[in-house]
């Protein structure tokens, strides 16, 4: 059996893979590690009151798993503090605002609708380091056990915090610098969490907001929608002639942007606008970025050229963060649109993203199409490329030798990237040349290679 926890969090099909009884006992299971790591102890007298904050997107699946793991917390002596639908970066801000030793997030995030998934926040609102991890798996099977849970008094509360979002919304005001007068966006939320939270965000800023895909039925999140489905959200812009569009993902952790051209503006570039406006204001602490292995190269060229260095992490935002806190950077991200801003947030938020970038523009008065082309980008090719086993693809010396021959071929002028994905059987190639179509040609010849390999 492989290991539980992905990159980000636990995630798979809903009612097959996730069950309602695996997110009872990973609930349990994380409320008695984490209160014991904090010097704790869950007993059944009731004498440590653990609090956990639970959230979700509006995916039908949800309901089922929220249920569940409250009863998971509750069953371990935890007290709930249940916030609804809310964006994840929201439960983690609550986590740490509300004193809670637990936050759990029930989402897939970008995954379509069948899938969903469950991210653990520990004290603080911070996302869980790889050891803690697999000591909550490990502890899976023993938190089950009827001698070992509270009873009477012991047993764990449910309560609602009816303020929840607007405590969110209040925090995201306090961490915007400018005011966004004048400033027209048009919001893709995914038909997700972000459905309530960003068009108030961004019109309680100053924006004026024009929004799409706001209307969740639990069924039709990230349904060619949302940040992995730009074309709708571009035609927008233009058609509405706003100054710029905003598309969040299923749990609006991360955001992407297009321009008022229709051009899409994606993290590496929302990443360079960010670290730009940090440093002009001397706020980018070690004059340094924290990027992943994923981001284009045309990234690392424009820092250069502003004197920014920029740190390179493994894929997933979690690597991100803990490269940010074991440096005390203020900026880092994926190329994806999580983009993290430690001094506001302890994970990504694709609502903070989007007012800081349209504080940008407010400031220096420059649309963002213009921001954006500071980075130059090569042209990148990713293929996800379906596989038996991964283990096995990362161990083929055939795909090895096809990777170091195709790399000697760009002579420094791109880069090839071979990556098992962290929630999906599949291997990404990654491509960067000087043209697409030499980027495509490598591409495909190695994701030929990779997809013949068998264990």
């Amino acid at each position: 059996m492989g290991r539980l926890f992905g990159t980000d969090g636990v995630r798979g099909l809903a009612n097959a893979d996730l069950t309602p009884e695996l997110a009872l006992s990973v609930a349990s299971a994380a409320a008695r590690v984490l209160v014991e790591h904090a010097g704790g102890v869950v007993s059944g007298d009731g004498a440590a009151r653990p609090v956990a904050v639970v959230g979700r997107d509006p995916r039908a699946s949800g309901e089922m798993l929220e249920a569940a793991v409250c009863a998971g917390l509750s069953a371990a002596g935890a007290d709930v503090r249940r916030v609804g639908v809310l964006p994840t970066p929201a439960v983690a801000h609550l986590t740490a605002t509300l004193g809670a030793d637990l936050g759990v997030m029930i989402s897939a995030s970008h995954n379509p609708m069948p899938d969903n998934g469950i991210k653990l926040f520990a004290a603080g609102g911070h996302k869980l380091p790889d050891a803690l991890e697999d000591e909550i798996e490990a502890r899976l099977g023993g938190v089950a056990q009827p001698d070992r849970r509270p009873t009477g008094r012991g047993i764990g509360r449910v309560t609602d915090v009816p303020d929840a979002l607007d405590r969110y919304l209040d925090h995201l005001l306090v961490a915007t610098p400018h005011a966004l007068e004048g400033v027209h966006v048009v919001v893709d939320c995914a038909h997700g969490a972000a459905s309530l939270a960003a068009p108030r965000a961004y019109e309680r800023a100053g924006a004026r907001v024009t929004t799409l895909a706001a209307e969740p039925d639990g069924w039709n999140i990230n349904e060619g929608v949302g940040s992995t489905h730009l074309e709708g959200l571009a035609k927008a812009v233009v058609e509405h002639g706003a100054d710029l569009g905003i598309a969040h993902d299923g749990d609006a952790d991360r955001c992407l942007a297009v321009a008022a051209d229709g051009s899409v503006v994606d993290g590496d570039q929302i990443l360079a606008v960010l670290a730009l406006a940090l440093h002009a204001d001397g706020e980018l602490a070690g004059d340094t970025l924290v990027a992943t292995v994923m981001s284009n190269l045309g990234l690392h060229l424009a820092m250069r050229e502003a004197g920014i260095a920029v740190r390179t992490t493994a894929v997933g935002d979690r690597y991100v963060l803990e490269e940010l806190r074991a440096g005390a950077f203020s900026l880092g991200g994926e190329q994806s649109g999580h983009v993290v801003l430690p001094s506001h947030a302890t994970t990504g938020d694709g609502l903070l993203t989007a007012l800081r970038l349209m504080a940008r523009m407010t400031t220096t008065g420059s649309p963002l199409a213009e921001l954006a082309g500071v980075v130059h980008r090569l042209p990148q090719v990713l293929l996800n490329v379906p596989v038996a086993d991964k283990a096995a693809v990362g161990t083929s010396a055939r795909v090895a030798d096809a990777v170091a021959a195709e790399e000697a071929a760009l002579a420094g002028h791109g880069r090839v990237l071979l990556r098992p994905s962290g929630t999906e059987q599949v291997v990404r190639v990654m491509v960067e040349a000087p043209t697409e179509d030499t980027a495509r040609d490598v591409a495909g010849r190695l994701a030929g290679l990779v997809a013949d390999v068998r264990a």
